[in-house]
């Protein structure tokens, strides 16, 4: 425990670092680009419209059903697809953001456990993008804003704490074994079809087992929120309040775990060099 309280007060004390970090490592990611950062955004929405290419008109699906009302299968891909998206990269630039930076160590003046959190923040930039852009795209769709948009706010924490809390152990390990982050990037990609991003998971209701495994994925539980919200279905934090314990249940276990393992390791990092 006292290692969790070293890290969450290293994180407050450098705030503003981390902020000051953020904005310079996405504009250094995308200094050789002629477009810039607007690759960040281009990639993401070509990845979107190929799902709509594919699943919208060649092989066109079903609407799906939510609260009772058919919604359009592309308008319910939107609503989970870029959060899949900021996550998916987080974890995966979180998870070599140590190891990676081994060179700078020795002209650090901050705690390198704030390195993975600025890449997670440069991340959530884009994300923020993004999810502006699908609520405008939901508007002329003719999905309202509701007031149920208001736990945006609460579902971008508890997505960043998951992110971070993932982050710290991966980041850690990975430095130390460079295999965690290549079967990383494969396990991710897998997860993408097992979060309930691609297909409604109310499919497998003939294997209520099964679907209660996949439900202990805490992506599901974000982006099941992030649909509440987009189409007004609920206050799913709340409505699911025993599906919200769990979640912050699994992110207060992660983020010790990986508090422990970024302390004990961290002043031998320089040694994985």
């Amino acid at each position: 425990m006292k290692s969790a309280i070293t890290v969450l007060k290293e994180q407050i004390e450098h705030f503003y670092l981390i902020r000051r970090l953020s904005l310079y490592e996405l504009k250094s990611h995308n200094r050789n680009n002629y477009l810039g950062m607007a690759w960040e955004i281009i990639n993401p929405i070509i990845q979107i419209l190929i799902y709509w290419f594919v699943f919208g008109t060649i092989r066109k699906r079903a609407p799906i059903e939510i609260a009772g009302m058919e919604v359009p299968f592309f308008t319910w891909l939107l609503a989970g697809f870029f959060l899949w998206v900021f996550c998916y990269q987080s974890i995966i630039q979180g998870s070599k953001s140590i190891y990676s930076r081994l060179r700078m160590l020795s002209k650090m003046n901050f705690p390198m456990s704030v390195i993975p959190n600025y890449v997670i923040f440069s991340k959530f930039y884009i994300h923020l993008i993004m999810l502006l852009i699908s609520i405008v795209i939901f508007q002329f769709s003719g999905y309202y804003a509701t007031i149920y948009y208001w736990q945006f706010i609460y579902f971008i924490i508890a997505t960043f704490c998951l992110l971070f809390s993932i982050s710290l152990i991966t980041s850690t390990l990975s430095t130390m074994i460079r295999d965690i982050h290549m079967f990383l990037n494969s396990t991710l990609r897998m997860l993408l079809y097992l979060s309930g991003v691609l297909w409604p998971i109310t499919l497998l209701d003939d294997f209520p087992k099964l679907m209660q495994l996949m439900k202990l994925n805490p992506l599901f539980y974000l982006i099941q929120g992030y649909r509440a919200a987009f189409f007004g279905t609920d206050w799913y934090f709340i409505t699911h309040w025993q599906y919200t314990l769990y979640f912050w249940g699994l992110v207060i276990v992660l983020f010790i775990i990986g508090s422990v393992l970024h302390i004990k390791f961290r002043r031998h990092f320089i040694d994985y060099l």
